[in-house]
C-alpha cells in the first residue's frame, strides 16, 4: 500500500484558489499518490476563507486552518507542518509558481530511492530583473559563506520525510526560516529542478522591504559573524586612533601642530556612522533574543474545518 503524502498550501488574500487546489488534486490522483491537503489561511481579508471551506465540503481529505490574524508565510507553514498526518509532506505556494507536476517525481525519489529531503530548485530565469537577481545571488553567497548553508535558487517547495519533519518540529525558535531550517537539519537529500511559471492570478506579496527583512533574519539566525564585524570596526578604529594620537603628540612636541577642523568633522561623521551601524547590528540580535524569551506561539489558530468521514 502506498504511503500518504501531506501537501501544505498557505494562503493570504489569494484568488482563484479552487483552480490551484484542483490542479494539485488532479496531479496526485493521476500519479496514484494517497494524499491529504492542509490549506492554511494566514488571516486573509478578501474572503478566500469561504472558498477554502467550500473545498472541505467537497473533499474529505482537505483540512482547512484559519489563523487568527496575518502572522506571515513562515508561521502559516508552521501551522500546516504541525498538522501533518502523512508519512511525508511537501510545501507548495498557492500561486502555483511551484508546479505541482513536479510532486510525483519528489514522491518517487522519497519512496523508491530513500531520500528524506527533496529540495525544489528553481532554474535560472533569463527574463528576471537583473537587480533582483544580483541581490538574490549576493544574499545566497553571504549566507553560504557565513553559515555553510547553500540556498542558491532554493525555495520552500520541498518534500520532507516524517523523520526530517520531526527533527524540524524539535527546533524551538519562534522566528522561523523554513528554507534554512529544513536545510540545517541534514538527512539524506537530493534536488529536483523546475521552471518557475508566470503568475496567472494576483500579485506577489513579497515587497522589497519584506524580502530585505527576510534576508536579515536568515543571516542573523544562522551566523553571529555580523557581531564580529562590529568588533572588527572597533579594533580598526582603535589602531587608527593610536596612530593619530602618536602623530599628533609628535607634532605638538615639535611645534608643528596645525588646525584640523575639517579632519575632525570627517572623523566624527565616520565614527558616528560606524557606531550607529554597530549598535544596529547588536540591536538585531537583542531583538531576536527578546522575541525568543517572550516564548509566544508561532501562530494562533482561530478555526479548523474538516469534513467528517461518512
Amino acid at each position: 500500500m502506498e504511503k500518504m503524502l501531506s501537501v501544505i498550501i498557505p494562503f493570504y488574500n489569494e484568488t482563484q484558489i479552487s483552480a490551484g487546489v484542483e490542479r494539485v488534486i488532479s496531479v496526485l490522483k493521476n500519479a496514484g499518490i494517497p494524499h491529504e491537503l492542509i490549506l492554511v489561511d494566514d488571516g486573509s481579508e478578501n474572503g478566500c476563507w469561504n472558498e477554502i471551506t467550500d473545498l472541505t465540503e467537497k473533499y474529505e481529505f482537505i483540512t482547512a486552518i484559519a489563523l487568527s490574524r496575518n502572522f506571515g508565510k513562515e508561521s502559516a507553514l508552521c501551522a500546516g507542518l504541525d498538522a501533518v498526518q502523512g508519512d511525508c509532506c511537501v510545501c507548495i505556494d498557492a500561486d502555483m509558481q511551484h508546479p505541482p507536476e513536479v510532486i510525483p517525481e519528489m514522491y518517487r525519489l522519497w519512496r523508491d530511492e530513500g531520500y528524506e529531503v527533496i529540495e525544489g530548485i528553481k532554474n535560472e530565469r533569463p527574463a528576471e530583473n537583473p537587480l533582483y537577481r544580483f541581490c538574490a545571488d549576493s544574499f545566497y553567497k553571504i549566507l553560504k559563506k557565513l553559515s555553510g548553508i547553500d540556498l542558491k535558487n532554493a525555495s520552500d517547495f520541498r518534500l520532507l520525510d516524517k523523520s526530517a519533519l520531526e527533527a524540524w518540529r524539535a527546533m524551538p525558535e519562534k522566528e522561523t526560516f523554513f528554507r534554512g531550517m529544513s536545510s540545517w537539519i541534514g538527512f539524506r537529500r537530493t534536488k529536483v529542478f523546475f521552471d518557475v511559471p508566470e503568475r496567472e492570478h494576483g500579485k506577489s506579496k513579497w515587497t522589497a522591504n519584506r524580502l530585505f527583512g527576510l534576508a536579515v533574519s536568515a543571516i542573523t539566525s544562522y551566523s553571529s559573524f555580523p557581531l564580529y564585524i562590529a568588533t572588527g570596526f572597533g579594533l580598526m578604529f582603535l589602531i587608527f586612533f593610536l596612530i593619530m594620537f602618536v602623530q599628533t603628540l609628535y607634532m605638538k612636541i615639535n611645534g608643528g601642530a596645525q588646525s584640523g577642523f575639517t579632519t575632525v568633522i570627517i572623523l566624527q561623521l565616520i565614527i558616528g556612522s560606524v557606531t550607529m551601524i554597530n549598535i544596529g547590528i547588536i540591536g538585531i540580535y537583542i531583538k531576536k533574543i527578546y522575541e525568543e524569551v517572550k516564548n509566544r506561539p508561532r501562530y494562533i489558530i482561530r478555526r479548523i474545518v474538516k469534513k467528517d468521514k461518512e
